[in-house]
């Protein structure tokens, strides 16, 4: 994500050094209303909390996370709030994200295995709401933040599913609350604009269901973080 922030950076300084030049698209600032669709990729991972007594009740030695790729498509809408630099937007998602747990114990206290594995699938539809503060275009270019929040539906949650003893897997609560941030760039294109950006979403909500498993009864609490990069087409 460092490497990403500093090729928008370079991006932003060879833009600005750039002399005047014919403007693309010259009627954007002046519509109200924008539609557009946005193609990305993403990598997920949990925020872990594990019991304070996870060692001496569940022998559990260590618990981590290890985020996962995943990709998300949407459809753009953007307003414009009386002014080019600040505007409204509104990217209805489907996106497919993993999460992996990774697990040892102390097989003296547990009689299983020594290390374990877990996969969390979700499938959402997120509706992110942001605020975006653009920079006045220079030439073909423009440069914004993102500030806003996004609320979230997995399709693939089992949080009311029967739990499998035999076979235990962990449980993530269905609706999600994350609060965002992002930085993006924006060039415009005789017809459209094109635009990347990206974002970072923390889960405001404790998504773990807890159950009396081996592999549940360690954990506190999980919270959602993902990293976002996304193309956006909008004419």
């Amino acid at each position: 994500m460092k490497f990403i922030s500093v090729v928008f950076i370079l991006f932003a300084f060879s833009a600005f050094s750039q002399r005047e030049k014919p403007k693309n698209y010259r009627r954007f600032d002046e519509k109200t209303i924008h539609f557009g669709f946005m193609l990305g990729a993403n990598t997920s991972n949990f925020t872990v909390y594990q019991k304070v007594n996870a060692y001496s009740d569940y022998g559990l030695k260590s618990l981590t996370a290890r985020s996962s790729p995943g990709g998300q498509v949407g459809i753009v809408t953007t307003l414009k709030l009386g002014t080019p630099v600040v505007r409204l937007r509104l990217i209805p998602t489907l996106s497919f994200q993993e999460r992996v747990l990774n697990y040892q114990f102390d097989t003296l206290m547990t009689n299983g295995p020594e290390f374990n594995e877990e996969r969390i699938n979700s499938t959402n539809i997120d509706f992110p709401l942001m605020f975006q503060f653009r920079t006045l275009r220079v030439n073909n270019f423009a440069a914004y933040v993102l500030v806003g929040a996004q609320y979230s539906i997995d399709l693939q949650s089992q949080e009311d599913a029967s739990q499998d003893f035999n076979d235990p897997f962990i449980k993530i609560r269905k609706y999600d609350y994350q609060g965002q941030l992002g930085i993006g760039v924006e060039f415009f294109a005789p017809y459209f604009k094109f635009g990347m950006e990206v974002k970072y979403s923390q889960s405001f909500r404790n998504s773990f269901v807890p159950e009396n498993t081996f592999i549940a009864s360690p954990i506190d609490k999980l919270y959602n973080k993902t990293w976002w990069f996304s193309i956006i087409f909008e004419g």
